[in-house]
C-alpha cells in the first residue's frame, strides 16, 4: 500500500473512532471539555488494541523513510571529470608553494 494512503486510512480510522466515542459522550449529556478529554483517552485504548495491523503498517513506512534518507545522505556524490581535473591542479598548486 501507498504510504501516503497508509497514513490516510490510519488516521481516519483514528479520528472517526474519537468523533464516534465524543457524540456518544456528549449524547449522555458530560461536560463538553471533559468529553473531549474522555473520547481521547478511549479511542487511543481502542486504537492501539483494534488497529494493531494499521499502526504496524504506518511505523514501516517511518522506518522506510527514515533508513532511506540515512542511505541517500551516506551514499558518495559521484564527482565529474573537470571537477577532478580542477582538484588535482590546485593539489598540485599548493604541493609546489610550499616547496622552498
Amino acid at each position: 500500500m501507498n504510504p501516503g494512503r497508509t497514513w490516510l486510512v490510519y488516521t481516519l480510522i483514528r479520528l472517526g473512532l474519537f468523533a464516534a466515542v465524543l457524540i456518544l459522550l456528549l449524547v449522555l449529556q458530560i461536560t463538553p471539555w471533559l468529553a473531549a478529554v474522555i473520547a481521547a483517552l478511549i479511542s487511543l485504548c481502542i486504537s492501539i488494541i483494534f488497529l494493531r495491523k494499521p499502526r504496524e503498517e504506518a511505523s514501516k513506512t517511518l522506518y522506510e523513510a527514515r533508513n532511506n534518507r540515512g542511505q541517500a545522505a551516506s551514499r558518495p556524490s559521484t564527482a565529474s571529470e573537470d571537477e577532478n581535473v580542477e582538484d588535482d591542479a590546485v593539489d598540485h598548486a599548493a604541493g609546489d608553494e610550499q616547496r622552498p
